[in-house]
């Protein structure tokens, strides 16, 4: 019989959050050098270089990849043999208390985007709770767990399918990912379940991308089986997509392709697939008793050393562009951007395109004025702003097209 603490499972879970968020695996960093080395489109190489650079920058500050902090979602296997010493409160709790604390650490304030009443008001939760949290009870007196946390843009490019057995799903899969666009922000992972139940196939997907990074070595020493030999066809079949780095094309698309399957019933077929973006975060750790269980922060070696130079960019001043000049921008060029600029995410929008139904005067002018989808973490210490990044939101693209009607 192992004891384990209530204290103990609440630290190590807020611990594990605050350490995905600025901690990237050293699997997937590895992985995405190798994209890098091997991309030959200069938009897709040079969007390369900004990630692993950012990613450093992220590692060596303990400030967030992304301003997406994402929604936590918690994988939770228990020995039978546990017994939890003191509890007072219900697992599912402790581990809320545990994205709690994460969330609202002062040191490093993550974003909170859970909003309760989903279908209704949509309030924001203000602490990122609930996670969503899948259980397991095995033999054994350990508890082991992995914590992922998950943004919205690429959960959103979520599919789920229920084929015919005699369906082809490698044909379903590359037919599946050029209607996911670049909002899932590639270069990322596919985790793929097959059989079961709908729910079934979808937790498969889910779950398949806590797997290591590993299709190199897959390839190197060949497939075992069908799973195996799937993941090597679609990994380089997706790749041949041309898709590429942030959708601008070129080598990489995915670097790696995760597929869990379970047994099914004779007449159905389901196949879930789940993006995971450039912004990959997950961590596992395992209590038995000794005490809370706390990440071991990787060595800056595991970063590449890469410098970005903007030398050939576009310098833009947004006070002053014209829409002539707008029509000589090139898809994959870098810009430099100065002058003033609007933000606003989903609330914003929403705001605006109701005034607007209401016949009411926006309190700004959009004329010519450029607006930055962006919901930044919140800044800490001398910060004037937390991080930022432009947020994939092309749920948001049909407000400012009705807004631009109506200018003032």
């Amino acid at each position: 019989m192992t004891l384990i603490r209530q204290d103990d499972l609440i630290a190590s879970v807020a611990d594990a959050l605050q350490f995905i968020s600025y901690y990237h695996p050293v699997d997937f960093i590895q992985a995405m050098h190798r994209a890098y080395q091997r991309e030959r489109n200069p938009g897709a190489k040079d969007a390369i270089a900004q990630i692993l650079i950012n990613s450093r920058m992220c590692a060596q500050g303990h400030r967030p990849i992304c301003q997406d902090t994402g929604i936590v979602t918690v994988f939770v296997t228990v020995g039978m043999d546990v017994r939890w010493d003191g509890a007072t409160m219900s697992l599912d709790d402790m581990i809320n208390e545990g994205v709690r604390r994460a969330y609202l650490n002062p040191d490093n304030v993550l974003r909170a985007s859970i909003l309760a009443d989903p279908a209704g008001a949509r309030r924001n939760t203000r602490d990122n709770t609930p996670a969503v949290i899948h259980y397991r009870i095995v033999p054994g007196n350990t508890v082991d767990v992995h914590v992922a946390a998950k943004g919205g843009g690429s959960e959103n490019k979520s599919k789920l399918a229920m084929l015919n057995p005699s369906d082809s799903i490698v044909d379903w899969v590359l037919k599946t990912v050029p209607t996911m666009g670049a909002g899932w922000c590639p270069p990322g992972m596919l985790g793929i379940g097959i059989g079961g139940t709908a729910e079934k196939a979808t937790l498969l997907a889910k779950e398949a991308l806590l797997d290591p990074v590993d299709i190199y070595d897959l390839i190197a020493r060949g497939p075992s089986n069908r799973i195996e030999e799937m993941r090597i066809e679609l990994f380089r079949k997706v790749n041949e997509l041309g898709i590429g780095a942030q959708g601008l094309g070129g080598l990489s698309t995915v670097l790696d392709v995760k597929i869990r399957d379970y047994p099914t019933h004779a007449a159905s077929l389901p196949v879930a697939l789940i993006p995971n973006c450039a912004a990959t975060r997950h961590a596992h750790f395992v209590l038995d008793g000794s005490g809370p269980a706390l990440q071991e922060p990787p060595s800056l070696d595991a970063w590449p050393d890469i410098t970005w130079e903007a030398a050939d960019a576009r310098r833009v001043n947004l006070d002053t562009v014209t829409r002539e000049d707008l029509a000589q921008w090139k898809t994959g060029e870098t810009l430099l951007l100065s002058g003033r600029m609007l933000t606003g995410r989903d609330a914003a929008h929403k705001k605006m395109t109701d005034m607007i139904a209401a016949g009411e005067k926006l309190p700004v002018d959009l004329a010519n004025r450029f607006i930055y989808y962006v919901g930044p973490v919140d800044p800490v210490r001398d910060e004037v702003v937390g991080p930022a990044g432009p947020t994939t939101a092309t749920r948001m693209d049909s407000s400012p097209a009705r807004c631009s009607r109506r200018p003032g």
